[in-house]
């Protein structure tokens, strides 16, 4: 018998107004939120480019997108269950060529931190899971229990920027030899008797990076934010809008670095026409929430916005 979790309290989107800036939606706008999650921007979307609007909503966990049909029935919505890497074929399985906006929010959603049973969080014990597509097979018990040591340290040091990225796959490997790691409470003592008491960091868990890194591994995060983002820049018609939100420095990279690809530069000579610069970059620095919102809503503290414009 299996219990009902509590839906998280206190769920806001981050930054929607700097959101619906950068998108410069207008009625009739055809508009994509690749990550729809909780839909608290989807909504604020929806409502700006309304009436004649169109809003196509994605996500991997289906848990999202029953919400999300839920709180969206009878309105422009079209949800679909996938993921974001493949927003190119999805936009030709519906049948366009282009649209005017599309709207990436990265990372994890707040039911997926905090609900035991998806696995995601040392802070609930919870079987080692933490795949946004339950679908999906790879799940963070088979990394941890199958992967071998040099490959674990390399993920933890790689996507977590755990510098006792060996150590800690060390102990997770002996640790496994005497029973499988398959709950996040394992994983997270494993990982904190790994490290010495005075090297352990004084404001955050211990596992925290190293949870983050498989997390990212686990859902290949990096490589469908790339192919997002190329498929944005592609299929977004031209004076329409990508706008980005980020949480960590991995995708923030990525970012920076699909749109600098794409951008326009004075500097260069004239390209063929199928190379000429595809954006311009409308944030030539990183957005970040206000400190009012940052009191009100600590989950945005870390939240950067990029934007760039199709040219």
């Amino acid at each position: 018998m299996t219990t009902e979790e509590p839906e998280p309290a206190g769920h806001r989107p981050v930054m929607v107004k700097e959101v619906l800036e950068y998108l410069a939606c207008q009625p009739g706008h055809v508009i994509v939120d690749a990550t729809i999650g909780r839909a608290g921007h989807a909504a604020a979307i929806l409502e700006r480019i309304s009436p004649g609007g169109r809003l196509i909503g994605i996500d991997r966990d289906p848990e999202a997108i029953e919400r999300a049909k839920k709180r969206f029935a009878g309105q422009p919505v079209e949800l679909i269950h996938d993921n974001h890497a493949r927003l190119e074929a999805i936009l030709d399985e519906l049948g366009l060529d282009a649209v005017d906006g599309v709207l990436i929010d990265c990372g994890p959603s707040l039911e997926q931190l905090t609900t035991a049973r998806r696995g995601f969080s040392f802070g609930r014990d919870g079987p080692l899971d933490m795949r946004m597509n339950p679908d999906q097979e790879t799940t963070a018990a088979d990394l941890v229990n199958e992967l071998p040591a040099s490959e674990l340290a390399r993920i933890l040091k790689e996507y977590g920027g755990e510098r006792r990225a060996q150590r800690i796959a060390e102990a997770i490997a002996t640790a496994r030899q005497q029973q499988p790691i398959t709950t996040t409470a394992q994983l997270a003592a494993t990982i904190t008797a790994a490290i010495p008491p005075r090297a352990r960091p004084r404001r955050l868990h211990a596992a925290t990076k190293s949870f983050m890194a498989l997390r990212i591994a686990v859902n290949d995060e990096l490589g469908a934010l790339r192919k997002a983002l190329d498929a944005a820049i592609h299929r977004t018609r031209t004076h329409g809008r990508i706008v980005v939100l980020t949480y960590q420095s991995l995708e923030g990279g990525e970012t920076k670095g699909a749109f600098r690809r794409a951008r326009a530069s004075s500097k260069c000579p004239p390209l063929p026409s199928d190379e000429r610069p595809r954006v311009r970059i409308l944030t030539k620095r990183a957005v970040k929430p206000s400190a009012e919102e940052c009191r009100e809503n600590p989950r945005a503290r870390s939240a950067i916005l990029r934007a760039a414009e199709r040219l």
